[in-house]
């Protein structure tokens, strides 16, 4: 079985876009874990706030972007965690130069 590496499931992710915030979910600091086992893939992630419209819409599109990578033999598990909360701080360089917001 041919499994995706950390990078290509990250590379993937980066399709998703967080529709309220204009922006893919890995440059947002949303995706929290990726783990590639021969278990499966188990991708923790949160959203920017617990009452997000667009969770599930968003989980949605997680797995169908994973498909491209990820054989359909291959379980992918997506996990909303809350745990850290999601802040700021956890965005790239490049989405907090876009929004306009410098921590340094």
């Amino acid at each position: 079985m041919n499994l995706p590496d950390e990078d290509a499931v990250r590379e993937a992710l980066r399709s998703v876009v967080d529709p309220e915030a204009g922006m893919n979910i890995v440059e947002l600091g949303l995706i929290y874990g990726v783990d590639v086992s021969d278990a499966g893939v188990h991708v923790q992630m949160t959203m920017t706030s617990a009452a997000c419209p667009m969770a599930e819409m968003i989980v949605d599109d997680v797995h169908a972007a994973l498909q491209s990578v990820v054989p359909s033999s291959v379980p992918v598990e997506v996990e909303l965690v809350w745990d850290p909360p999601w802040t700021p701080e956890r965005m790239s360089d490049f989405a907090r130069e876009h929004f306009g917001w410098n921590f340094g």
